[in-house]
């Protein structure tokens, strides 16, 4: 079972290695799928185990638990589907001059580093192993955003790298103070960040350093999941990142910060009670769900539109996260499986509706029901699940968090929160009709779909709706992963 953790990581860096070697080939873009897919089914293994509560380790720095497995479940489904898109997008790409062949490969090489940090971070048992790993996510991920060398793209780059290492480095300043207090706490120096380290010594962490450290942890892991007030970049960077790409920032990357804001959460709630981190968190859901409802009202772009879609929602998760209870929390592991999957599904859509009308303008697509069923159709239904409707599992997501909410005697937060969600369903919903309903401009350019795009995109929708229907197989992992944590009933 200890060497199964290792498969997260080891597989795409062996995919990342072969395609250093032959570069972007059909057989290193496939290998990477692969690897992707190798995620998915090692977390499925590992959380046959870990739903009943146990727990599995190699050394001191790799663990697996229901939160880890959770989220190894969503970096895998999403990245076996943007990889498998990849193959179709950048051959597309590379035929019609957007990108070269070193950029390809280039390509090919950093989408597997990406997926190995991501799965690194969600596995480690030490705060600066994990912190390490989300940085590594920062270097992989400029360059896949500058893909196109535009200038639009280059500018998004700058801006993702200068936001997102502001943020990094406040959250190195917050696990150096936490390792400090750890240590005056009586923790091994040598193991004093390790997670089970600290929650056995949180009762002794010094109270003032912990608040400091907790206050800069959240500050930095939040920049990366695109909550106020290090939001900036998010829109720029998912508008011009290739699809794929876009998608696994989008439906992972977000993800994978909040869930070591939930690994800091679980130490600071024991050394200072609930109420710290609470605040901080409904400031900052708040404030970016109010962010990003107001600048989807007015918003012209279609790529920039669903970056703003992916605040939304992390806006809501930090707010669930808020509440603290089983219920809040196994609600919104719920909530960014559903999202990672829906935003996935949008994204890939977004790339053929790009790569037709080398266009982002909502206004210039129309139609696009009526031009090509498939994207019209995975579109739409990318958008139903991120809208929050049945069947699809973010309405139960969402209205479990809503109980959660008001259980927890935050009806005034529930009552914001809907406002804006209900501000943001409406944007979401104009804008989405203008470009999939009506008829089609004649001159509107046809709508191609490669192979592996299309079996991407039925494949997503598939497993929505399955995750819509029934939840079943992940809810005790849920709620596992949320008792781990240290969640109140």
């Amino acid at each position: 079972m200890n060497i199964l953790l290792l498969v997260p990581v080891l597989a795409p860096l062996a995919a990342a290695v072969l395609a250093a070697l032959i570069g972007w080939r059909r057989l290193s873009a496939y290998v990477t799928v692969l690897a992707a897919l190798a995620v998915l089914v090692s977390a499925a293994a590992i959380g046959l185990h870990v739903g009943s509560g146990a727990r599995f380790g190699v050394g001191r720095f790799l663990r697996a638990d229901a939160l880890s497995v959770t989220m190894l479940i969503i970096i895998g489904t999403v990245s076996t589907l943007a990889t498998w898109a990849s193959v179709g997008y950048i051959n597309a790409e590379l035929a019609q001059g957007h990108t070269n062949r070193q950029g390809a490969n280039l390509y090919g090489v950093l989408v597997p580093i990406f997926l190995a940090a991501m799965a690194l971070a969600v596995l480690a048992n030490n705060i600066g192993v994990m912190w390490v790993a989300i940085e590594a996510t920062t270097v992989a991920t400029a360059f896949l955003v500058g893909h196109r060398r535009t200038r639009p793209a280059l500018e998004a780059t700058w801006k993702y790298v200068v936001i997102c290492s502001v943020g990094i480095a406040l959250a190195f300043l917050g696990t150096v103070l936490l390792y400090f207090a750890s240590l005056h706490a009586g923790a091994p120096s040598d193991s004093a960040l390790d997670i089970d380290v600290l929650l056995a010594h949180a009762t002794q962490l010094d109270p003032a350093v912990t608040r400091l450290a907790a206050g800069l942890l959240l500050l930095g892991y939040g920049a990366k999941a695109g909550l106020v007030p290090f939001h900036t970049w998010l829109a720029d960077a998912h508008s011009q990142s290739p699809a794929p790409v876009s998608a696994l920032m989008s439906g992972v990357l977000l993800s994978v910060a909040f869930s070591a804001i939930l690994r800091v959460k679980s130490v600071v709630d024991l050394a200072l009670g609930a109420g710290f981190l609470r605040t901080g968190l409904l400031i900052a859901g708040l404030l970016t769900l109010l962010i990003a409802a107001s600048l989807l009202v007015v918003q012209r772009d279609f790529k920039r539109m669903l970056a703003y879609s992916s605040m939304e929602n992390m806006g809501l998760v930090a707010v669930a996260a808020a509440a603290g209870t089983e219920l809040a929390i196994a609600a919104l592991l719920l909530h960014v499986l559903a999202h990672g999957i829906g935003k996935a599904l949008v994204f890939l859509a977004a790339g053929q509706l790009q790569a037709a009308h080398d266009s982002t303008a909502i206004a210039d697509v129309t139609g696009v029901l009526a031009r090509s069923r498939l994207i019209g159709t995975s579109f739409a239904v990318g958008l139903v699940v991120l809208l929050g409707l049945p069947p699809f599992a973010m309405f139960a997501s969402e209205l479990s968090i809503s109980r959660a909410l008001a259980s927890a005697h935050l009806a005034w937060v529930l009552g914001v929160a809907l406002l804006l969600m209900v501000i943001a369903f409406a944007a979401l919903v104009r804008n989405g009709a203008r470009m999939l309903l009506g008829s089609p401009d004649p001159r509107s350019p046809a709508i191609s779909v490669p192979g592996s795009v299309a079996g991407a995109l039925v494949t997503g929708v598939i497993l929505s709706l399955a995750l819509g229907l029934t939840a079943g197989p992940f809810t005790q992992l849920f709620h596992t992963a949320a008792t781990s944590l240290g969640a109140a009933r």
